[in-house]
């Protein structure tokens, strides 16, 4: 059975797209224009979801 490990690589793509994504969510919170919690949610998501993974998934080394 294999496990899921992160390359330092991948882990590195992630942590970019988590602070993109986390900048992104922070923007339309602090502006709120019309129809912000959809689009809050469409970065929320992939950032949560990249935290989770980096803060679960052991690192390849």
């Amino acid at each position: 059975m294999s496990q899921l490990h992160l390359t330092p690589t991948v882990a590195v793509l992630i942590f970019f797209g988590v602070v993109i994504c986390g900048h992104n969510f922070r923007k339309l919170w602090k502006q709120q224009p019309p129809g912000w919690q959809k689009r809050a949610w469409i970065f929320g998501v992939p950032a949560a979801v990249g935290l989770l993974a980096l803060g679960f998934l052991p690192l390849k080394v």
